[in-house]
């Protein structure tokens, strides 16, 4: 089998929104070279002693997907590729945008990624990869398996990591805060994976409804909620775009959730904003992320507009986690 092998020319600083919007296009397999030297954390995680010699980091990257050659007209996503990319210029920098294309043979690129996912903690939660065995000594830990599939969300990028802290706090507690609602309903928006939903069940939520405009999340999500013996009637999973579409608006519901989470780019969810605070119960959280550090003060400003009270902000790395209550 031969696949068609398409490069976009970019920047560094581009990496993560490229991924996002291409696996948003439902394509599942992502490339991303760059300068970059491995952290000594990567370096471990990854078993490498020994580093290439690199040049200089110029800020340059080239981010490559493929699509089976078979043969088809190739234009129509290559089209959605490149007007994704054109609306990706106005959140950060892009660079030449330039897309070339080669041929390559069959390859196990759909699973080579996954021997750079594995297993980790955040708080006292174990994410496991479920292809990864689980050790002796984890046997009895709180543990969360997830297979991404074709789906976005891993739980390792900094944007997941500060939601799921945020879900920690607001379903669970800790010292700083004691949940008002024991048994919260949470809304998912861009579900992807489901591993923000998985976690909120495994923590306590009562039920929860998601949204993604990509079917296949509809797959990876229920798989993985099988994986994780959760009853699939605790949660109901919709294709379709919050921001406009007004029956799936209708069928999630006004007022009636606890929690909203939404871990999704900075421009999706400044326009977003305004439908929240219908789906929120008073008293409620809108926990957000996925947005870059520029963009704060835009989407703490939409939030506001939109009548939410800001109560933290936090940040990891150059990604923020902004989350609001409902008065």
């Amino acid at each position: 089998m031969k696949w068609k092998k398409y490069t976009i020319d970019t920047t560094t600083q581009a990496e993560d929104f490229i991924s996002m919007m291409l696996s948003d296009l439902g394509i599942e397999g992502i490339e991303i070279e760059d300068k970059i030297p491995l952290s000594k954390a990567d370096q471990t995680e990854m078993f490498i002693d020994f580093l290439p010699e690199l040049p200089p980091d110029d800020g340059s990257s080239a981010v490559s997907f493929y699509i089976e050659d078979d043969g088809s007209d190739q234009s129509e996503i290559l089209k959605k590729v490149k007007v994704a990319l054109e609306d990706l210029r106005n959140t950060v920098d892009v660079g030449s945008g330039v897309i070339t294309s080669s041929e390559t043979e069959d390859l196990d690129w759909i699973n080579n990624w996954k021997k750079f996912f594995s297993s980790f903690y955040i708080d006292d939660i174990l994410i496991k990869p479920t292809w990864e065995e689980l050790k002796e000594e984890d046997k009895d830990k709180f543990l969360i398996e997830i297979d991404p599939g074709i789906s976005f969300g891993t739980g390792k990028h900094e944007t997941t990591q500060l939601c799921i802290s945020q879900l920690l706090k607001y379903i669970r507690g800790n010292k700083e805060y004691t949940p008002e609602v024991k048994k919260p309903k949470v809304l998912d928006v861009g579900c992807g994976s489901g591993i923000l939903s998985i976690i909120a069940l495994k923590i306590g939520a009562k039920s929860v409804v998601g949204t993604d405009l990509d079917p296949d999340c509809m797959i990876s999500t229920k798989e993985n909620m099988e994986v994780n013996n959760l009853d699939l009637d605790l949660g109901k999973f919709y294709v379709g775009n919050l921001i406009d579409d007004v029956e799936l608006q209708k069928t999630v519901g006004t007022e009636e959730y606890d929690i909203v989470v939404a871990n999704i780019l900075a421009d999706v969810i400044i326009p977003m904003a305004n439908v929240i605070p219908d789906r929120l119960k008073k008293g409620g959280y809108f926990i957000t992320s996925g947005i870059i550090d520029f963009k704060e003060n835009d989407v703490k400003k939409a939030i506001e507009d939109a009548g939410l009270e800001v109560v933290e902000i936090n940040h990891k790395g150059e990604w923020v986690n902004i989350t609001a209550r409902k008065n």
